[in-house]
Formats: C-alpha cells, sequence, structure tokens
C-alpha cells in the first residue's frame, strides 16, 4: 500500500465540513471565507448517507457533485467520506436485525449515529454497494485525493452481542481454534464445568451470575476488533478495485481500547488520527504526545495526519471549557511536531442544531467575526511556511510497547489480583516520566522490530508470547535497554499462567521470580528506597526472588515486603533488562527511567522548564526542531543554535529565545543531531525548576 499517498501542495488544512447541513446560498460564502483561512483541504459528507440515498437504490448526487466542484474551482482538495458511518432509517427499519445489541440482551434503537452491527451482512453488503457507487462516481474527480471511510469505528459500537455476532463469533472460534476440543483446551472449560461439545452452545460472554471465562472474554475482544477490521475491509477493497491509485484511511481515536490499531493500519494507506486533548488539564499535551507517537508508529515512522480536532470547545465533556487564545494553533504545531502532514478540525461551521450545535468550529455562530475563525486564519498563514516539514519524520531514540492483548486481558473482571492496575494509566504514566525527561518517544509492538532504538520501555506485558520474548531479549543481548514493568510475563496467549509463574518467557532476561504479587489497598503506599532520594509505590507490588547476577536498584523500606528487591538490573549479552515490580510514585519512576537512559547513551533534558516540549523532525537533508511552550505564562530560552525561525523567517544565533505563553518556534538548519540540544533553559533560572520535584515526592 506504500504507493498510494496523500498529493496535496503543503500541508493539509481544513475540516469536516457539512454543506448539506446549510442552505445552498451559504456555501459561497464558505469557500469565500476557506479561501481567506488558507484551506487547502476538507472532508465530506460523513453522515450523508441519507441524503445521498433518500430510498433504497435511488440516488441524489446532484447536490454533492455541486459543492465538489465548488469546493475544485476555489482549489480546495476533498477528503472524500464514503457517508457509511451510519445507515438511514429506511435501512434499519427494513432489517431491524442489524441494529446492535448490548451485553444485557437489549436491542439498542435507531436515533444516534452507527446504529449497526459490525457482523451484519445485510449492513455490510449495503456499505459495500454505496462505496462502489461513491467510488465509480467521483473515483476520476480532481478534487478528490483522499478516500474517508466511516467514523471513528468503534466510539459508539465497539461490541455487540446480538445473535448475528454470535455466529460470527463462532465462525471466528472455528477458524481460529479448528475444533471443539481444541478451543475447550485453549479456554480451560474443565474449570467450572464449562466444556463444550457443540459450537452451537458457544455465546458471547453476555452479562452472567458470575464471573466469566477470561479467555472467553480476551477471545471476544479480539473478535469484536477484527470484526470491524472485517467491516472496514468490505470498503477498502471496493475502493482499491475502482480507485487503484487513491489511498484509504479511516479516522483513528488516539490511544483507544477497543480497536487493537496495529491491524487497521496495515489494512489501510494513510494513518489519520482525532484527537481532544481536554484544555482543562494543563498536562494534556503530554499524552497527545503518547497519542501521536502510536499514530506516527503504526506505519514504521511515515508522516500521519490529525484529521480532527477542536478549534475550542468540544461539546461531550461534562465541562466544555474553550481552548485559551493560542492553544488551537499550539496544539496544531504539536501534532506537526510529532509527525502529522497537516492539521484538520472538526468543524468547518458550527452546526445550528443536533448533538453538536455547541461544539466549536473554525467558523463560530458569529461567522467570521467569531474569534475561532480570526485564530484559523492566522494559523493558515503560518501552515503554508511549514510545508518544509512535509514529508520529513520524527527522530526518536526510545519506544514504548502498546499491546492489545495485554490491554484487554488486564482489563478483564472479577479475575485479576487487583482491579486497579490499569494498563492505559500504567503506559501513559512511563510515557509522562520520559517525556518529563526530555526523550521523543515512538511505539512498537513488543515482538519489534526494534531498530534504531537504544531503549525499549515495555509498562505492562500481562500476555507474553515466545515471539514476544525473543525479540526483548535479542534487543537486550545486542546492546539495548529493556524495562518491563509490574505483573508482565504473566499469561500466553490463551490466558493461562506460564509454567513457573510470572515473568514467564521474561524470566531469562530479567533474571527474576514473582512468589506473589501484593496489591496495595486504595488508602495505603509502600516507601521504597531509590537512588536519588525517597519514594513511595501504590496500587501494586510484588514479592520478588532475584538471581545471583541480578543487581536489586530499589528495595521496599516497610511492610511484609521490607528489604526485598523492588527494582532490578541485569546485564543481558551487551545490554541490560530492567525490572520494575511496582507502581512507583512519578519522581522515583523519572529517576529510575533516566539511569536507564544514561545506560543506553540517551541525554536526558532535565533543564528544560516543565512546560517546553522540543521534537525533532527530519528530511535527511535539513532538521526541523519544534519547541513548543505548553504553559500560559512566557519563557525565555537560551538559543545556542545557528538556525531560521520558519514561522517568522528570522534567524536565530547563540542567542535567546523568547516564546509567549502557548508561543511556538519551528527552527530549521541543515541536518544537525546536536540542533535540538542547543535549546535549554538559561542557567539564571534553571534553579526555578528543581521545585516540582521535590514536592512530587512528599
Amino acid at each position: 500500500m506504500g504507493g498510494r499517498t496523500l498529493r496535496l501542495k503543503g500541508l493539509a488544512y481544513g475540516g469536516d465540513y457539512n454543506p448539506d447541513q446549510w442552505p445552498e446560498e451559504v456555501w459561497s460564502e464558505d469557500i469565500r471565507l476557506m479561501s481567506a483561512a488558507g484551506v487547502n483541504f476538507v472532508t465530506l459528507p460523513v453522515f450523508s448517507w441519507p441524503r445521498l440515498e433518500p430510498r433504497p437504490g435511488q440516488y441524489d448526487f446532484d447536490w454533492l457533485d455541486r459543492i465538489i466542484d465548488m469546493l475544485w474551482e476555489a482549489g480546495i482538495a476533498v477528503d472524500l467520506a464514503t457517508a457509511t458511518a451510519t445507515p438511514p432509517a429506511w435501512l434499519v427499519r427494513e432489517h431491524p436485525e442489524m441494529l446492535p445489541w448490548n451485553a444485557d440482551g437489549v436491542r439498542l434503537e435507531f436515533g444516534s449515529r452507527q446504529a449497526y452491527c459490525p457482523s451484519s451482512p445485510v449492513f455490510r453488503e449495503h456499505v459495500a454497494g454505496l462505496a462502489r457507487v461513491m467510488a465509480e462516481r467521483y473515483g476520476t474527480h480532481p478534487a478528490v485525493r483522499l478516500w474517508h471511510v466511516s467514523n471513528e469505528y468503534g466510539d459508539h459500537v465497539a461490541r455487540c452481542w446480538c445473535p448475528v455476532s454470535a455466529a460470527h463469533f463462532r465462525r471466528w472460534l472455528q477458524d481460529r481454534y479448528g475444533s471443539i476440543d481444541v478451543l475447550n483446551d485453549a479456554w480451560g472449560t474443565s474449570c467450572w464445568g464449562q466444556n463444550y461439545i457443540d459450537w452451537g452452545h458457544i455465546e458471547p460472554p453476555r452479562t452472567s451470575m458470575g464471573p466469566i471465562n477470561p479467555a472467553q472474554q480476551l477471545d471476544f475482544e479480539r473478535f469484536s476488533s477484527d470484526a470491524l477490521l472485517e467491516l472496514f475491509k468490505v470498503e477498502v477493497d471496493v475502493l482499491h478495485e475502482v480507485t487503484p491509485d487513491l489511498p484509504v484511511t479511516t479516522n483513528f481515536m488516539s490511544m483507544f481500547r477497543e480497536l487493537d490499531y496495529w491491524d487497521f493500519a496495515a489494512a489501510e494507506d494513510l494513518v489519520t488520527d482525532d484527537a481532544y486533548p481536554d484544555p482543562a488539564d494543563r498536562r494534556s499535551h503530554i499524552g497527545a504526545a503518547l497519542n501521536y507517537g502510536l499514530m506516527r508508529s503504526l506505519k514504521g515512522g511515515a508522516p500521519w495526519l490529525l484529521l480532527e480536532q477542536a478549534p475550542s470547545a468540544v461539546s461531550w465533556r461534562d465541562v466544555n471549557l474553550p481552548k485559551a487564545p493560542g492553544q488551537m494553533r499550539l496544539g496544531s504545531l504539536q501534532a506537526i511536531a510529532h509527525g502529522s502532514d497537516g492539521a484538520m478540525v472538526f468543524q468547518w461551521r458550527q452546526a445550528r442544531f443536533g448533538p453538536e450545535k455547541f461544539h466549536s468550529a473554525m467558523v463560530g455562530h458569529r461567522g467570521e467575526r467569531s474569534r475561532t475563525f480570526q485564530e484559523a486564519s492566522s494559523l493558515g498563514a503560518e501552515l503554508q511556511r511549514l510545508a518544509p516539514v512535509k514529508g520529513s519524520r520524527v527522530r526518536a531514540e526510545v519506544a514504548l510497547v502498546v499491546d492489545w492483548d495485554s490491554w484487554w486481558g488486564l482489563s478483564a473482571p472479577d479475575s485479576l489480583p487487583s482491579l486497579r492496575l490499569d494498563w492505559a494509566r500504567q503506559a501513559r504514566t512511563w510515557h509522562a516520566a520520559l517525556y518529563e525527561l526530555g526523550h521523543t518517544v515512538d511505539v512498537v509492538q513488543a515482538s519489534g522490530p526494534f531498530d534504531g532504538y537504544r531503549m525499549i520501555v515495555v509498562p505492562n506485558l500481562y500476555l507474553t508470547t515466545p515471539e514476544q520474548a525473543e525479540a526483548l531479549a535479542a534487543f537486550a543481548s545486542s546492546g539495548g535497554v529493556v524495562v518491563v514493568g509490574p505483573f508482565s510475563g504473566v499469561v500466553d496467549a490463551t490466558e493461562k499462567v506460564h509454567d513457573g509463574g510470572a515473568p514467564g518467557l521474561l524470566r531469562e532476561l530479567l533474571g527474576v521470580e514473582v512468589d506473589e504479587w501484593w496489591p496495595i489497598s486504595d488508602d495505603d503506599r509502600i516507601a521504597l528506597a531509590v537512588e536519588g532520594g525517597p519514594a513511595s509505590a501504590t496500587v501494586w507490588s510484588e514479592w520478588l526472588e532475584v538471581a545471583d547476577d541480578v543487581e536489586p536498584v530499589a528495595e521496599y523500606l516497610d511492610g511484609v515486603l521490607e528489604g526485598r528487591a523492588a527494582v532490578t538490573r541485569r546485564r543481558h549479552g551487551e545490554g541490560r533488562a530492567w525490572y520494575i515490580s511496582a507502581c512507583i510514585d512519578p519522581v522515583a519512576l523519572k529517576s529510575v527511567l533516566g539511569t536507564a537512559a544514561d545506560e543506553a547513551g540517551l541525554k536526558n533534558r532535565r533543564e528544560l522548564p516543565e512546560s517546553v516540549e522540543v521534537v525533532t523532525r527530519s528530511d535527511g537533508d535539513a532538521d526541523f526542531v519544534f519547541v513548543l511552550n505548553h504553559g500560559s505564562s512566557p519563557t525565555t530560552l537560551a538559543a545556542q543554535v545557528d538556525a531560521v525561525d520558519l514561522l517568522t523567517g528570522t534567524s536565530i544565533r547563540d542567542g535567546v529565545l523568547d516564546l509567549p505563553g502557548f508561543g511556538a518556534a519551528v527552527l530549521t538548519a541543515p541536518v544537525d543531531v546536536a540542533l535540538a540540544r542547543g535549546i535549554r533553559t538559561p542557567l539564571s533560572t534553571s534553579s526555578a525548576h528543581t521545585e516540582p520535584d521535590q514536592e512530587a515526592r512528599r
């Protein structure tokens, strides 16, 4: 799929456009304002199936023809949606069996979006039909540069427990296991008398009288992700057949539990993402950095596209705080810094009706007088200056393992030592520590490849396969540093505990054995001795037995585990393998990961202000260093560089870099890995940034 690329001059800029929600006399005004704002790319018509096919087999494309032609006449290209995100009412009423069920066996009613069972053959037949008609009609239109399939798969219906899904689940299981005896062995059905003698006896794990078999639950998670992937591929196959040169995408939802995005990314040509950091959370940009690290890593570091973000407030949180002036610009630049070749938004014109009428837009209810339009216009002009960045790749030497099987397994209800050990929280906490050390972090699968990285961190790998264990061990043997978190290497692919207990297949690499897990109650914490000062653990700890060649780096100071190793490291071949057996406090975690990074030959950047992020993209000839101030207060940095700021066109030579609140600079110079290192806090102010760490330890 590498041959299908988004052909667009410069970075993509625009938004979701819903012309069918407005009288046609508004369209000309929209296009005038788009041109004024520097818009070169719009998405439409995502939710227009009922307008395009008002009755079975009867199509109305005249209005869509007109608006696509109008856009192209203004030089605006189109991300053309297949409009299959929500079926029309006539289809649902003709085939009520295609509506999804919840785990309680209740059929969900038409009245929102995604009113379909992913496994429904009726729905699949109709989406394939509409995709084909759209492709045949618009596939050669010069405005169409990207196919947009459905919308945010799994947002409202990620799992379906209806009879149609049940039959599909059974077929999926037959393909996976081949025989009912193999399934019984894989699921361990001799426990609690759950043995099956016929495939027809198996149902999805609906609400039951007690805990559900975790192996069955895990397979249902896998199946549900695969069912939506199959649905996606129905349209992808049609679009590739009819328009073999046009790229295809579907918009992801950042770090999203419900779907294995490694599989989805392999089926599409361009990774796109919808990102909605909360402006009420002053650290939301750190989570965004991890989300974007995943997006660029899904296709091995290739550029991706931010397809949705909010110009200001969203409409679906309990409290929808608007973005302060400058935050939309900064959020766009952060996505571009992390590999996006553009900054798209939802939505172009703020709706007057429906569930999203209070969701912000590039053109607010006040029209071009709205603050969002004024800021959007300024950003459009700036993005044109960043055209040289397009196609370049992010430089990163640290990667974090994201594994959906472990995520799903660790969220199985009623079958774990503690439900407080949350996979996503663990991953985000580890990433935040690396972020605060100044590292740009990619995301990898536990099976690799790990080429180009010095350190791999594994916050949790509850489910571990031989392929994964061998890849991690080989990375350490060849000189890399591996850091593994608690409750890893526990079970195999069928939820069976590995022989000898945890860390199972990782035992040889880490040199430790877990005798017992020791969860920590909600109102308790355990003191630790960690290099650099006192520390503590919450949520989780473990009783470790360590091999003679393992060095304890931290130990428990109180409770039953007093004196036992909490953090260990071991030489493995030419590299090192670390094990962190507890959920240690953020400052201690940063200290441990910082030491591991030192061993990997990485330079930790503790000298930057907490609010400042530095990310480098490179095209092999030039580096593009994004310096982003996520704080609301101005900051001054020493800039020991010789570079040009693309945003202003000014030269910077061994001086200072002044960034206002939510300010940014994009420095460029011939390839030089030291360019980003020239950005630092002036010595006179560096001491002001040591107190937060001390406070966090208390």
